[in-house]
């Protein structure tokens, strides 16, 4: 079961890279997400159906589901505004990395927990990784990079720390699918206002409507993955190997994109995935 859980992670890293350059393409962020989402609850609301007598939407399970969809439609509209502001290979490993940065810090500080030599290793590989990619001179006023976009991409990877613990908590209550579908829910309330009042859905639906029907397959069936893979082990343990994404996200970003900094990025990008696996292993 864990060969298993391990092969659907590393794929749900895959194709979460994947959408996540499209939507670095698209024309309107917010627009292109919107109708990613919409597609994606069409898609899959067939399977929901099937599904949906097996859930315990009331009481507790009920508010976990809705803390779900608010985290995932705040993640969604900080996603949008990450990508119209940040390059793809800057700004992709940040958000994937500070997820497991996060979760052993909050147990060390403030649950007394304890991390091993190489915990901390891998901790300072993150940081030094993430300090890297956001180009912070501290000396330097004149010509330094602007901090919108790193800063934008540590709100993204806190929302995704959040929603991962709350998901996990979710599937208690409601299946994968249903929960997917949730979160597809959460996503379009969160998107409407920005993407209806943009002006670009007609122009965006035109020049993307193959790669939006992609991003509504890709998005959910690759977070599907590893909604699955967490019900065969546990997520301290799965949650970092999802991370290997980072690496495909910023290849994508330097040699697709043509973005600059090529070399420094893949590097940073790499020295925080194997941060996040000794985390993840050894921590």
């Amino acid at each position: 079961m864990l060969n298993l859980a391990i092969l659907m992670v590393l794929g749900s890293g895959f194709l979460h890279s994947i959408w996540n350059l499209y939507t670095k393409k698209s024309l309107n962020k917010n627009v292109f997400l919107w109708f990613c989402q919409l597609a994606a609850f069409l898609i899959f609301l067939p399977w929901t159906l099937m599904e949906w007598d097996a859930s315990q939407l009331t009481g507790t399970g009920l508010w976990i589901v809705l803390a779900s969809m608010c985290l995932h439609g705040l993640y969604m509209t900080l996603l949008a505004a990450t990508y119209t502001v940040g390059d793809l290979s800057q700004v992709y490993p940040i958000m994937r990395g500070i997820s497991p940065l996060v979760v052993p810090l909050v147990g060390v500080t403030l649950l007394d927990e304890q991390l091993s030599p190489m915990g901390w290793l891998g901790i300072i590989c993150i940081v030094t990784g993430i300090a890297a990619l956001s180009n912070v001179q501290l000396f330097k006023r004149s010509g330094s990079a602007s901090l919108k976009a790193p800063l934008l991409a540590l709100a993204v990877g806190l929302c995704i720390a959040s929603y991962i613990v709350v998901d996990k908590i979710a599937l208690n209550y409601v299946s994968a699918v249903v929960l997917n579908e949730a979160t597809n829910v959460g996503g379009i309330l969160a998107l409407s206002w920005a993407a209806f009042s943009s002006g670009g859905m007609r122009k965006e639906i035109k020049v993307n409507w193959k790669i939006i029907l992609l991003g509504g397959l890709l998005a959910p069936g690759g977070y599907l993955l590893f909604l699955f893979a967490l019900s065969l082990a546990p997520v301290a343990q799965l949650a970092p190997m999802r991370e290997i994404g980072t690496v495909f996200g910023t290849i994508m970003g330097i040699f697709i994109l043509r973005e600059k900094q090529g070399a420094r990025r893949l590097f940073t990008s790499i020295l925080i995935t194997v941060g996040i696996i000794i985390v993840g292993l050894w921590g």
